[in-house]
């Protein structure tokens, strides 16, 4: 069961808001509705987070990816539709019953940072607790452990505005943190911070995940950021999710020419990895190393191939070993067994395509798999490589 669950969910402002999403359902435009004084901020949103994942919902300035946030934890009520919280209808439940969910079992990071200017920063990463009513020392404990994660250990007795505005967010971050809640909703939490500190944040987060493994929604209107940190992504336009995958999915097929304008700009050398491009291992048998022999077997291939990476390395580090021979880069498992190849003209291809709706990249799939690799179990055939071969 994914552990947060979306399930058509709107949010309309203003008059008779229940006839409006009536209204909507059969075919009425936001600009209708507007024309009568209400505001349909979502639409018909649907998606599901699994443990441990950060999911990043993308928009610009009102596509409205803030409100969808606000509805996630009942700050603002939904119109219509449900989320589930482990299962939960949270929408179902008294405001007595969601105050103690928020207190416990879901947490936010603002965008901007919230603080109380007369506590010390121990006290703010405390706050949480002290609204639970844990004890005074339990509370220093564990805020103290999280400011520690969160690299502030030794400013626990500094005031806010002795920090910078990168200090403060990860003040922000640790009181999220403090309440070990297996939730985190955050905010375009890091924009208002400059680039450097907040790439330096956006690190900070994912070092922080390794360990945490916490379940995440993450706002942004940061394409980037967007692709750094989700392990899936949903994009928003005009109140409506447009598109919902993987940072790979939205770059190779985009679900349409908005989704394909937003993200035209993005490094995909940086996003991009072996395993989203590489082709099947079979593709390799004829190929022909410098030296004119003739690749057969997965241990010829392996052998003479310029470099071998894991399917998570960025393309980015593939350009010198695609330069420097006529052979593919090799694609390995964690156990080394083959799984794929990348050759030069197909890193090229997958780099240099413009990006269109839906279309293939250089001729194949536009996110080509190794899918069918046959198991270590299968043998090398003549001409041919096989994974374990």
């Amino acid at each position: 069961m994914p552990r947060l669950q979306a399930e058509h969910v709107y949010k309309v402002f203003g008059r008779r808001p229940e006839d409006a999403v009536r209204r909507i359902e059969g075919g009425a435009s936001r600009a209708e509705l507007r024309a009568d004084g209400t505001t349909a901020a979502v639409i018909d949103a649907s998606f599901s987070v699994e443990e441990g994942q950060i999911f990043v919902v993308m928009g610009l300035s009102g596509s409205g990816k803030s409100t969808l946030l606000r509805t996630l934890n009942g700050l603002l009520e939904p119109t219509a539709g449900c989320v589930r919280f482990d299962g939960q209808d949270l929408t179902s439940l008294s405001e007595r019953e969601l105050r103690e969910v928020r207190s416990r079992r879901i947490s936010m990071v603002f965008q901007h940072f919230a603080l109380f200017p007369h506590r010390s920063v121990l006290e703010n990463a405390a706050y949480g607790l002290e609204v639970r009513g844990l004890p005074k020392a339990e509370r220093e404990r564990r805020a103290a452990q999280a400011l520690e994660l969160a690299g502030l250990k030794g400013w626990e007795k500094s005031w806010p505005d002795e920090l910078s505005g990168g200090m403060q967010q990860r003040v922000g971050l640790a009181r999220a943190l403090a309440t070990d809640a297996d939730l985190l909703l955050m905010d375009e939490s890091f924009s208002a911070l400059d680039p450097l500190i907040r790439r330096d944040m956006q690190d900070q987060l994912l070092d922080l995940q390794k360990t945490l493994k916490k379940t995440i929604v993450f706002i942004t209107h940061d394409l980037n950021e967007a692709m750094r940190l989700g392990d899936r992504i949903a994009v928003m336009r005009d109140g409506r999710i447009v598109q919902t995958g993987t940072a790979e999915d939205i770059l190779l097929t985009p679900a349409d020419d908005y989704v394909a304008s937003f993200i035209q700009d993005v490094d995909r050398s940086r996003v991009l990895t072996a395993g989203a491009i590489m082709a099947d291992p079979d593709t390799v048998p004829g190929t022909t190393t410098g030296a004119g022999q003739e690749i057969r077997t997965a241990e010829e291939f392996l052998a003479a191939a310029p470099a071998t990476v894991r399917p998570d390395t960025p393309l980015s580090e593939l350009f010198t070993a695609c330069a420097s021979s006529p052979v593919p880069v090799a694609v390995t498992d964690a156990a080394g067994r083959l799984v794929g190849a990348v050759p030069a003209g197909r890193l090229l291809a997958v780099l240099g395509e413009p990006t269109k709706k839906a279309e293939t990249v250089a001729g194949t799939a536009a996110v080509p798999r190794a899918a069918s690799v046959p198991g270590p179990e299968a043998g090398a055939s003549e001409g041919k490589v096989t994974a374990g071969a």
